[in-house]
């Protein structure tokens, strides 16, 4: 499992070439290193996460002081599959995980 830390996302395609070299099936929690070739990754829905931002960003621009604003977490997550590593791993991914997925990368 790797982190949410930045160099691992500017590292993602290195990272996912790796673990593939090194026959090591790897899950993430961000969609882009599963673009990247990475195996699985169960994250965020960037565009709810960003959107429910954008909501805060108005109300702060309008006068709202952030401290009166709740906190939020994410609500909305999403399984993406990368069928094409899995297959260059040498795995089989069950039919039911594969229906539960978001998003199948061929």
């Amino acid at each position: 499992m790797f982190g949410g830390s930045s160099t691992f996302l500017v590292y993602r395609t290195r990272i996912a070439e790796l673990a593939v070299k090194g026959r090591l099936p790897t899950m993430h929690n961000f969609r882009k290193m599963v673009e990247a070739g990475g195996l699985m990754a169960y994250a965020i829905n960037m565009t709810d996460f960003i959107g429910r931002a954008a909501v805060y960003m108005d109300k702060i621009l309008k006068g709202t002081k952030p401290a009166d604003l709740p906190v939020q977490q994410p609500t909305k997550f999403e399984l993406v599959i990368n069928l094409k590593t899995a297959k260059a791993l040498g795995l089989t991914v069950p039919q039911s995980l594969l229906l539960r997925a978001d998003d199948v990368i061929q």
